[in-house]
């Protein structure tokens, strides 16, 4: 008489669905991130050589300030940007046939930033986390800028943030950002309540797609 039970066979299933899946959670924490090392002030001035270098923004040296308050106190751990947008009443291109080609829609410019960045900041572990339009007014001081959307956006590290800044530009990319943008207040911001907890998602994710998958092997053999 044999001594294994009806589950005796659910254990090497168990197995080939989880060895892998936490495989998989091991690889995606490693590219979330989020604990890196602060940058070094070496690394510091080979990035602002190489975006003063590439950078095509008319005021590029209030660009490189602005990114140098951003790294004076680097912990080296994840962020979230805030971007507050104001269009152009009208798409401004360098003049050529090629821009001109573009049209002069404001939004369509930033849909072709929106676009072009989204690689460039997967590969650096960072997302866009939440884009909204304005859809009204409440308190406003006056003098107040009347921002048309705003944007959020993850960023694994300050360290990565400035590999994005550094890729874009080589890539051309952020011409379609200045054409379409008249205004913008960027500022980083630490989450001091969020409801957004990535990392519990994707592990609840993989946990569902095991068991799913379990019970579909199970079912199968039955």
């Amino acid at each position: 008489m044999s001594g294994a039970g009806p589950g005796a066979g659910l254990v090497p299933v168990v197995l080939a669905f989880a060895v892998p899946l936490v495989a998989l959670y091991a690889l995606f924490l490693v590219w979330w991130g989020g604990r890196g090392r602060p940058l070094a002030a070496a690394e510091v001035d080979q990035y602002l050589q190489a975006l003063r270098a590439t950078s095509r923004a008319e005021d590029a040296d209030e660009l490189l300030a602005g990114v140098q308050r951003l790294v004076a106190d680097d912990d080296g751990r994840e962020f979230v940007m805030m971007n507050l947008v104001r269009h152009r009443a009208r798409a401004l291109y360098p003049p050529g046939p090629a821009w001109a080609a573009m049209g002069d829609d404001p939004r369509h410019a930033d849909r072709r930033y929106g676009r072009a960045i989204v690689p460039h900041l997967l590969r650096q572990g960072s997302l866009p986390v939440f884009i909204a339009r304005r859809s009204g007014s409440l308190f406003e001081p006056p003098g107040a800028d009347a921002w048309h959307y705003v944007a959020m956006v993850r960023y694994r590290s300050r360290r990565d943030f400035l590999r994005f800044a550094l890729a874009i530009e080589q890539a051309g990319v952020s011409v379609h950002k200045w054409a379409a943008i008249e205004k913008t207040h960027v500022f980083p911001t630490q989450p001091m309540l969020s409801l957004l907890m990535v990392r519990a998602l994707v592990a609840a994710g993989l946990l569902v797609l095991g068991v799913a998958g379990v019970a579909l092997v199970q079912a199968w053999r039955a």
